[in-house]
C-alpha cells in the first residue's frame, strides 16, 4: 500500500487550525504530526512514496455533499449528470463523498427502487457515495421496508409535501412514516412546501398569461415553505422523530426551525449555495439573444430562489453562523437548456426543476470565508464535518484524524477560480448557473481514500474509484 506525506500545510478542522503534517498509509490517515516530525526516528519525507507540499495552503477534510440527484427522472426527462460525470465534477471541486437519493416511485417497492440506484452507481463513481431513500408511496409495504433500511446502510429517508401526483405524501402518510422513524432512529428528510396550494397558484398564474420562468418563484411563495416547515415540525414533535428539512430558502422557514430547536427538538435544516448567492430576479432572464426571457429557466429550482429585496440570503448566512442551519448541500439536479429546460417554454410549470452545483459548493462557501460571512473552521464544519455527523459517516469521513479515510483536499487561499463553461465546468450541462462567479481560492489537490484524483489541474481518477459507503444512524441527535 502506498504511503503519502502532506507536509507544510495548515490543517483546518471544525474546531481549529494548526500547522501539521498528515501521514497517509494506503487508504487511511495514519497520523497527524507536528511539522517535520519523525516517526520511530525515520525522516518521513525520505521514507514515503509521495510527498505533497502544502506550504501556504489549507489541508481540509474532503467535502461531503449530502444532497445530490444523479440520473434522477423528473419532469419528462432526467438529470443530465450520470453518476460518472457528476462524481467526477464533484471531485474537481473538492467533494469526496456524495449521498444521493434512491427513488421509490408510486406503485413500486422500496427495495426495487434502492436496487435500481445501486445498479446505476456501481462501478461508475469517481468518489465514495451513499444513498438516502425517497419514499414516494407511503403504504404498509413501504413502511415495513423502512424498518429494514438501516441494515442496508441507509439511515435516512425523504418525503415530499410538494409535487402532488409525483412524490407527494399527505399528513397521514407523513405521520405514519415518522412513527417508524421514531422507532428505528432513521432521519426523516422533508421537502417542505405546500404542494396542493402551490398547484392552485400555478394554475391561476397560467390562466392570467404569466408563463415565463420568473413566475415559478411567484407560485412557490415563501408562505408555502414556512407553512409546510411548521407542519412538518409539528408532526415530528408529535411522533418524537428527528427531522431534517432540505433546501431551506425562506427566512421565515429558518425562523420556524430555530424556534423548534430552542425548545430542544431534534430539528435540523440545510440550505444550498443558490439561496446564499442568487435571487428570484435572476429568473427575469433576457441576458442572451438565444433565450430571451426564458434565460431565467437556468435558475428554476424548488424550493425557489427568493427576492433579493426581502433579504432572505442575509438571514440564511446568519443562520449558518448561529447554527440555526447546520449545513450546506447543493441539491445538485442538473438539466441542460436544450431539450430539457426548454420543455417549459411557454409554461413555467413544465420546466424541470434543478440547478447544477456539485462542482462549486466548496469554492462558493470558501468565498463566504473571504467575504467575512463564516469562519474558516465553520467552512469545514458545514461542508464536511456536520454532514458526516448528521448522516452517520463521522470518524470515517469529515475529519482529519488517525484512522479516518484519507479523503483530503489541499486548498490554496492565494489561488483563484473563475467559474463558467469552458473554464472550471465539468458537469454534464450546456450552461452554468454560476457563470462569471470569481472565487478567491482554488482546489489544488484532492485525495479520495489516499488516491490522488485531482492534482495540478489534471484529473487522475477513473470510474469505479468510488465505493458504496454504508452509513450508521445520525450522530447529531441530542
Amino acid at each position: 500500500m502506498a504511503t503519502t506525506l502532506i507536509r507544510g500545510g495548515t490543517v483546518v478542522t471544525a474546531t481549529g487550525r494548526s500547522l501539521a503534517d498528515v501521514l497517509i498509509d494506503g487508504e487511511t490517515i495514519r497520523a497527524v504530526l507536528a511539522p517535520g516530525s519523525e516517526l520511530l526516528g525515520v525522516d518521513l519525507a525520505a521514507s514515503v512514496d509521495r510527498v505533497i507540499d502544502a506550504t501556504g495552503k489549507y489541508v481540509i477534510p474532503g467535502g461531503i455533499d449530502a444532497h445530490t440527484h444523479m440520473e434522477l427522472p423528473f419532469g419528462g426527462t432526467a438529470a443530465s449528470d450520470t453518476f460518472e460525470t457528476g462524481t467526477r465534477a464533484a471531485a474537481w471541486g473538492g467533494t469526496t463523498t456524495i449521498v444521493d437519493f434512491a427513488v421509490q416511485t408510486y406503485g413500486q417497492r422500496v427495495e426495487d427502487g434502492l436496487a435500481a440506484w445501486h445498479e446505476k452507481a456501481a462501478g461508475s463513481c469517481a468518489i465514495d457515495y451513499g444513498f438516502h431513500q425517497i419514499v414516494g408511496d407511503v403504504d404498509e409495504a413501504s413502511l415495513a421496508a423502512l424498518r429494514g433500511l438501516a441494515d442496508e446502510g441507509i439511515s435516512s429517508y425523504k418525503l415530499f409535501m410538494a409535487y402532488p401526483g409525483v412524490f407527494y405524501s399527505d399528513d397521514a402518510q407523513i405521520l405514519q412514516a415518522m412513527q417508524v422513524a421514531a422507532d428505528t432512529g432513521l432521519m426523516t428528510m422533508m421537502h417542505a412546501e405546500n404542494g396542493p396550494a402551490i398547484d392552485v397558484l400555478v394554475r391561476q398564474l397560467l390562466e392570467q398569461g404569466k408563463r415565463d420562468p420568473y413566475f415559478h418563484g411567484v407560485a412557490r411563495a415563501w408562505q408555502m415553505e414556512e407553512e409546510a416547515t411548521h407542519r412538518a415540525i409539528m408532526l415530528a414533535h408529535l411522533t418524537n422523530a428527528p427531522l431534517y428539512v432540505v433546501h431551506v430558502s425562506a427566512k421565515q422557514a429558518v425562523a420556524q426551525l430555530a424556534a423548534a430547536r430552542d425548545t430542544g427538538q431534534n430539528v435540523f435544516g440545510e440550505t444550498c449555495p443558490q439561496y446564499l448567492y442568487l435571487s428570484l430576479e435572476e429568473q427575469l432572464g433576457a441576458s442572451s439573444d438565444e433565450w430571451g426571457a426564458f434565460e431565467g429557466a437556468k435558475w428554476v429550482c424548488s424550493t425557489p430562489l427568493r427576492s433579493k429585496h426581502e433579504h432572505h440570503s442575509d438571514e440564511l448566512w446568519s443562520a449558518l453562523r448561529t447554527n440555526d442551519l447546520q449545513m450546506v448541500s447543493t441539491d445538485h439536479c442538473p438539466f441542460c437548456m436544450k431539450d430539457q429546460k426548454e420543455l417549459g417554454r411557454g409554461d413555467f410549470s413544465k420546466i424541470p426543476n434543478g440547478i447544477g452545483g456539485v462542482e462549486h459548493r466548496m469554492d462558493l462557501l470558501y468565498q463566504g470565508v473571504v467575504d467575512g460571512q463564516i469562519s474558516l473552521e465553520r467552512w469545514v464544519e458545514i461542508t464536511a464535518t456536520t454532514p458526516a455527523r448528521m448522516f452517520g459517516l463521522y470518524g470515517r469521513k469529515g475529519v482529519i484524524q488517525a484512522g479516518a479515510d484519507a479523503d483530503i483536499v489541499v486548498y490554496d487561499p492565494k489561488g483563484h477560480t473563475s467559474i463558467g463553461v469552458g473554464r472550471t465546468h465539468h458537469m454534464n450541462m450546456d450552461h452554468s448557473a454560476w457563470e462569471g462567479f470569481e472565487i478567491d481560492g482554488h482546489v489544488d489537490t484532492v485525495l479520495s481514500r489516499g488516491r490522488v484524483i485531482v492534482d495540478d489541474a489534471q484529473y487522475l481518477g477513473r470510474p469505479g474509484d468510488g465505493s458504496f459507503v454504508k452509513r450508521g444512524l445520525s450522530q447529531y441527535l441530542v
